[in-house]
């Protein structure tokens, strides 16, 4: 009997959970959210999620589990008992979790499970002891849904994508466009799989790291002739490999380690100086100790990046991109595609479509806020020659205009600190890179009060760069939020006109308001715009006037 049975679970099979007929299969109007179970080589992972309609949906919680299914041998042709039982009690507790937040299961196993003699027995006692179903994934279907999965959280759609998942087990390769895959492939090039076979002792030789070498070149050549008859816009690396190897590197740069992961980006020659730590160290315990390395993943790091490394330089890349989703995300995508139908249309405007939601659950005024935002992008297209910042930047900025108010949703007072908190915790702004949330949190952050300023924590981390940044998106997000003071939707537009610069150095920048009713009020507006200038003055080096189209009015 396996030490993870309940005294329920005891003697007799359990009926099946009811969600065995399959969440897909249900109406859509009945499904609200949905969990889907990842039975990996070396982990189990947990994702539970709110199904947010059109295809979309929010993650609500995650978990993991470190199991190593396929930890019995090189040939992984058996699951261990041991592992079997860790296994059953972890998809128990996965699956209570799953019934406490009202979300239907899906639970997919991978290399392990599908190379495992005994896989029958396993699924038995998942469906008998844990209540889950388990479904048994193709090479290829993994592959297809791990590109689904990237896709939620990488703005890939319209770029020729190669997306490397290493498991322990195997590893998936995909070449996608569109939402399809060109090219795919599962091959048996897992962490795990591999450390068995050449790297049996603590301290790595050369004769075995060479062999290493050469197994995964000969074992990734088929896919490389196939792949790279499309041609290859960027790397995206999923999964526990990619995140330790961005870790790692990110250390080694002196950094911090990022709230997400997800779009960091790491050079190809990271990746080898990564390789080169792990393989030189001289046991375990020193490469348990490497910056950046979780401990218990210290014995299959080096098979794992050196996988990695080789897919990099083997498609010539320069770097990847990680990303922070991959099987568990694509398993509820296609999930939800199976019950609502409809294509991935949503996913061609990742990053802003991410923005809006997060608005949405938090901003009882979006009115206001989309009207501010439209203000800031015709003051920021307005100043271009003076601030010269790039169009990265003006999104920036739309996303922290957009989110400016999301504070409010904890409190009225200090709502701006309340907003950088929001947005720098959110799991909701998908592809968006860890430096570009802290520099729209910050830009929000600062939409009112106090102007940045060094003794502020989070702003003198920054870099000098991203500092200038901040100061001059919001200049502009406060004076864009002071045109719109009444909420009442008054100024319509603005127009800029910008003087050559004195012989000071300084220019003369005239902001012209446009009523949206001709005759309106605008007093309160202009009188809080040009109260709240003096930041975007300082980042301009330029003096701004705030006035009416066709004249001055009172002051208020």
């Amino acid at each position: 009997m396996s030490p993870s049975q309940t005294p329920r679970q005891r003697g007799t099979a359990r009926s099946v959970h009811p969600s065995f007929a399959g969440p897909w299969e249900a109406e859509p109007a009945e499904v609200r959210s949905l969990a889907a179970i990842d039975i990996g080589t070396n982990s189990i992972h947990l994702v539970v999620a709110r199904v947010a309609g059109g295809g979309r949906f929010e993650v609500v919680t995650t978990e993991k589990e470190m199991i190593r299914l396929g930890s019995s041998g090189s040939d992984m042709k058996r699951l261990s008992p041991k592992a079997v039982d860790r296994a059953i009690s972890a998809l128990t507790r996965f699956r209570l979790m799953a019934e406490a937040a009202g979300a239907p299961v899906r639970a997919v196993a991978t290399s392990a499970v599908r190379e495992a003699e005994n896989q029958g027995t396993f699924i038995a006692r998942a469906r008998s002891e844990a209540g889950v179903e388990v479904e048994v994934i193709s090479g290829f279907e993994e592959a297809r849904l791990i590109h689904l999965g990237v896709l939620q959280a990488v703005p890939v759609i319209d770029l020729r994508a190669l997306v490397v998942d290493i498991g322990g087990g195997s590893t998936e390769l995909v070449v996608g466009f569109h939402g399809e895959a060109l090219a795919a492939a599962s091959l048996k090039l897992g962490a795990i799989r591999l450390t068995r076979r050449f790297f049996t002792r603590e301290r790595i030789k050369n004769a075995d790291l060479e062999a290493c070498r050469a197994y995964i070149r000969a074992t990734l050549a088929p896919f490389l002739r196939d792949a790279t008859r499309h041609e290859i816009d960027i790397v995206v690396a999923s999964s526990g490999t990619a995140h330790a190897v961005a870790a790692m590197a990110s250390a080694a740069r002196g950094e911090e380690p990022p709230t997400t992961f997800n779009l960091h980006q790491v050079t190809t020659a990271e990746v080898g100086d990564v390789v080169d730590r792990l393989v030189s160290a001289r046991s375990l315990a020193t490469r348990r100790r490497i910056e950046g390395l979780d401990p218990t993943r210290a014995d299959i790091a080096p098979a794992g990046a050196l996988i990695l490394h080789e897919v990099l330089q083997q498609f010539a890349a320069e770097s990847m991109v990680i990303s922070g989703f991959a099987l568990r995300e694509g398993v509820l995508l296609d999930t939800l595609q199976r019950i609502e139908g409809g294509s991935l249309h949503h996913l061609r405007d990742l990053r802003r479509r991410s923005v809006l939601h997060l608005a949405d659950l938090c901003d009882d005024d979006q009115p206001h806020s989309e009207r501010v935002a439209e203000l800031a992008l015709e003051l920021f297209d307005g100043t271009t020659d003076l601030h010269r910042l790039d169009l990265q930047c003006r999104e920036y900025l739309e996303a922290a205009a957009l989110l400016a108010n999301v504070g409010l949703f904890v409190s009225h007072a200090q709502h701006h600190k309340h907003t950088y908190y929001v947005i720098r915790n959110s799991e909701h702004l998908a592809g968006f890179t860890d430096r570009e949330i802290e520099l729209i949190a910050l830009v929000a952050r600062y939409h009112r009060k106090s102007a940045p300023k060094k003794k502020h924590p989070e702003f003198a981390r920054l870099p000098a760069e991203d500092q200038e940044i901040v100061r001059a998106l919001a200049g502009l997000l406060r004076v864009a939020i002071a045109l719109d003071r009444t909420h009442s939707g008054a100024v319509a537009a603005v127009e800029v006109e910008v003087s050559e610069e004195d012989d000071d150095g300084r220019a003369e920048v005239r902001v012209l308001v446009v009523p949206e009713d001709e005759g309106a009020d605008l007093s309160l507006e202009l009188y809080t715009a040009n109260e709240r200038k003096a930041l975007l003055e300082e980042v301009l080096t330029a003096d701004v006037l705030i006035e009416p189209e066709g004249g001055p009015q009172p002051d208020c």
